[in-house]
Parts: C-alpha cells; structure tokens; sequence
C-alpha cells in the first residue's frame, strides 16, 4: 500500500494526522501543498478533497479527508485493537466527543490568538480581539483542565485519539507569546506529552508559523 498524506507540515489539521500515523507506526509520503505552497484549487487535488482544504490522505485508490474521520479510520482499518480508540462504545464515544469538541469549542478562539499573533504584523493586530481568543481558549481549556486533574489524560488513564486534536493546539497555546491563566493540570499534560517521540517529531519540532 502506498499511503500519501497531502498537506504543509505546518498545518494543524495535517500535524493531528502525521500524529497519529506516527503514534501508530505507519509509514506514509507526505507531499506539500496549502498555504504558500498552493496547489489546493487544482482539479486533481479538487477531485480528491472538494473542500480544498488539508490534509487529504490517500491510500492507493482511496482518499480521505476531515482530519478527526482521518484519524479514526486510520485505527479502524489499521490498528482495531489499539487503545488509540478503543472497541468498548462507552469508551469510543468518550474519545470522540472530545475529538470533536476541539473543533467545536477550541478551534475558534484559537484561530484568533494564532492568526492575531502569528500570521499579523505587529502593527495591524487588535489587541481587544486577541485577549478575547485568549479568553474563550482558556475557557475551553478549562474544560479538560478539570478533566487533567482526575486522570493523566483527556479520556482517562490512557493516550487515546482525544489528546491528539487538543495537543496539537496546546503547542501553540504554550508557545506563543501571551499572557495566559495558570492551567496546571494542562501544563502537565502538555509536559507528558513533549515525553511523546511523535509529539517531538511531528509537534514540537515544527515551528509555530
């Protein structure tokens, strides 16, 4: 099988992904495209992803794109009996709907910080804007704060698929230059998993851009 992940190793979305394929010893290709390297609008890439987005991950004839679907299929097809995601449904729909939430209440206020700080010249950034990201980021990591305090992580004593989308951004949370509230149980977690040789690769060792 030959297995192609398309998408800048700088991306969030695509990091989730060379993640969990290093987490789960697969050997892929990764090919650039996104952001500066463009190549997202062409009918190839279209046909294969119609969003036009990354990552898009193809094996052979088949493609797959959606980074928390990628993740899940990867254990699915791969890796059934991983703790990664677990067969027990209590325990899946625990990893999944955590999974999600850092899309549906992370993703946002993230974006702002990242872009606000990041991606805009000192000059044209607004401030109010930002310290509201800050805000509603730390308000959603609250939520995995209190989780953090019980078990070492997200979904319980085990890495799972949960941390993955959540410990991609806490990178960034921990690594851009801000003042934030004081989150033990999350800075722990975070120190946990810069233990991780696939959070050094595919993580740490990417810079925050």
């Amino acid at each position: 099988m030959h297995r192609i992940v398309w998408g800048r190793a700088t991306s969030s979305n695509v990091m989730k992904v060379l993640w969990g394929l290093g987490e789960l010893n697969l050997p892929f290709e990764r090919i650039d495209v996104g952001g500066s390297f463009g190549k997202t609008d062409t009918a190839e890439y279209r046909a294969m992803n119609p969003t036009g987005l990354v990552p898009t991950l193809q094996e052979d004839e088949f493609t797959l794109w959606e980074s928390n679907v990628i993740l899940r299929y990867l254990c699915h097809a791969h890796a059934p009996h991983s703790i990664l995601w677990p067969q027990d449904p209590h325990a899946r729909a625990n990893i999944d709907r955590w999974m999600d939430a850092q899309q549906t209440v992370l993703n946002r206020p993230m974006g702002v910080v990242f872009w606000g700080l990041v991606r805009t010249p000192p000059d044209k950034r607004d401030p109010a804007a930002i310290a509201q990201g800050v805000a509603d980021a730390a308000k959603a990591y609250g939520l995995i704060e209190a989780l953090l305090g019980k078990h070492p992580y997200i979904a319980g004593a085990d890495f799972t698929l949960a941390d993955i989308p959540w410990g991609v951004h806490a990178h960034r949370w921990f690594n851009m230059d801000f003042d934030r509230p004081a989150l033990p149980n999350l800075r722990a977690w975070y120190d946990r998993l810069c233990e991780r040789p696939t959070y050094k690769q595919h993580i740490v060792a990417c810079p925050v851009v």
